[in-house]
């Protein structure tokens, strides 16, 4: 008799993902394949762009900053060109969070990749850099993870894969050296300035960041790296530890080279050099603050994080849902209302979704948006879809970029009285066709459940065409207040330019 055969499944396909992280000194670009909660390098790059350096007194990137940026994902480009549709998430940071004209460069960026790109807020920036970090590093306990970027500073305390505490300060290697090394020149007065002032930084996290403790200090990002190869090539320390005493060591010796350019370390790469001692200065004072003795660095941060966390994108592991489910809770949302919102919104989108171009990514935010949309009411009845929009635009949103957040916002501030023209019309205007077409459909959700039902009412059958919208209503829906509230819908998004019409 013939053994049986060995039936045990063949392991799934690795799925092929792409980040590129736009940062304010660095771009860097990872390409990996996800498989068995694992990420495999396939490509790594990166290159100093220091698009911060390129802000002029008015906040704007001047064109050669741009234009440098714009070389840098050129080159970038021919290793996404096999990436399979989705697997790519571009992010940008604080120069992008900063300048008064990023659309400008965003738009040129994103006709590049053919990829959208999304800003994302300092403490996402944070939680994405634990979460890389996280991934990266063996051992359990409470960690101090602490990135230094080129236009900000995001510390973090975290257990495993949960962040206990998220901030991100306004200090970094490119923007403190226009700050205090801008002609050149080091001396032990201005990196003492440069610790000043990233002292009085953190002077506003470091108690309660004190009070929560850690473990195990950690340091994710090129200037801890360097200072760590700098620091163990000097002194034969242990290799990727920062230790206190080789820290200060460190700080002289560069204050000894006098001026940035006749910085030359062994362990420090040339292009790292003019921003080098600004990044030790914010090194330094974050041991001054904390207190260390020592830290290591750890090799993943911001991308890798990325990458963890689209990983999770559209699962029920998505980072947004937890963030959305808390913020219901939060507000004391009604629970069945936002559900009958949310379902006859995407009862309506299912009929019009092919001639309006909506997409699945689009149609989760129609959902998110009916949940939300009395979020508002915590504040006050009285323009509570105004009170609902700010508070979503200007929270802390974990998982959100923010474009997601801006989308939200404006859903939620859109879905009853007038159409709010003025906030639609500062939108990008890539997305003020699909924005507002989203919006339309939410604010007729929200008419077709004013009654406030036991149960979901009868969605009517609606077709679009161009911008127009028909509604064919049944005796279902013969009723004098809906009816009324459709008769002044009509006209609120009539002298929007839109046209509504029932029948």
């Amino acid at each position: 008799m013939m053994p049986p055969k060995d039936r045990t499944p063949s392991p799934a396909p690795p799925r092929r993902l792409a980040a590129i992280d736009l940062g304010s000194n660095s771009f860097h670009l990872l390409v990996a394949n996800y498989q068995d909660d694992r990420l495999q390098v396939v490509a790594r790059l990166g290159e100093k762009v220091q698009l911060a350096a390129g802000l002029d007194d008015d906040g704007r990137l001047s064109e050669a900053a741009m234009r440098r940026a714009l070389d840098c994902l050129a080159r970038f480009a021919p290793f996404l060109d096999d990436l399979p549709p989705g697997q790519l998430r571009v992010v940008g940071t604080n120069a992008l969070r900063d300048a008064a004209n990023s659309q400008a460069f965003i738009e040129r960026a994103e006709a590049l990749l053919g990829s959208r790109i999304e800003v994302i807020a300092g403490r996402e920036e944070a939680r994405l850099i634990y979460l890389g970090a996280a991934h990266s590093l063996v051992e359990n306990g409470r960690r101090l993870i602490v990135d230094i970027g080129g236009g900000s500073t995001e510390f973090i305390i975290g257990e495993r894969f949960e962040p206990l505490a998220l901030e991100s300060l306004r200090m970094g290697c490119v923007t403190f050296s226009r700050r205090f090394f801008a002609d050149g020149e080091i001396t032990e007065k201005r990196m003492r300035k440069a610790e000043l002032a990233a002292l009085s930084e953190l002077a506003n996290i470091c108690r309660p960041y004190r009070r929560l403790g850690w473990d195990d200090p950690v340091g994710a990002s090129g200037t801890v790296k360097a200072a760590a190869a700098v620091i163990h090539a000097a002194e034969a320390s242990p290799e990727g530890v920062i230790t206190r005493a080789g820290l200060f060591a460190l700080r002289q010796r560069l204050i000894d080279c006098q001026r940035l350019d006749r910085i030359a370390l062994e362990g420090l790469k040339a292009d790292r050099a003019r921003v080098f001692p600004a990044g030790v200065a914010i090194l330094c004072a974050v041991f001054e603050a904390f207190e260390l003795d020592s830290m290591r660095y750890a090799d993943g941060a911001l991308r890798e994080g990325v990458l963890y966390d689209l990983v999770g994108r559209n699962s029920p592991e998505d980072s947004r849902l937890k963030t959305l489910a808390g913020l219901e809770r939060r507000y004391a949302v009604d629970g069945r209302q936002a559900d009958h919102v949310a379902a006859t919104a995407l009862a309506l989108l299912e009929q019009v979704q092919g001639s309006w171009a909506l997409d699945e990514e689009q149609a989760r935010f129609l959902e998110w948006a009916g949940r939300l949309h009395e979020c508002g009411l915590a504040v006050s009845h009285s323009q509570f879809h105004r009170h609902g929009g700010y508070l979503l635009e200007h929270s802390d949103l974990a998982g959100f970029s923010r474009p997601e957040q801006r989308l939200l916002a404006f859903l939620v501030r859109a879905h009853r009285r007038k159409f709010p023209l003025k906030e639609w019309r500062a939108l990008p205007e890539a997305e003020q066709r699909s924005h507002a077409r989203l919006a339309r459909l939410l604010r007729l959700a929200v008419l077709f459940n004013h009654a406030r039902s036991e149960s979901v009412p009868a969605a009517p059958a609606i077709e679009a065409d161009g911008e127009t919208l028909r509604l064919r209503l049944t005796a279902d829906h013969d009723h004098p207040l809906l009816l009324n509230d459709l008769e002044q819908e009509a006209d609120y998004q009539r002298a929007a330019g839109f046209t509504l019409t029932l029948g």
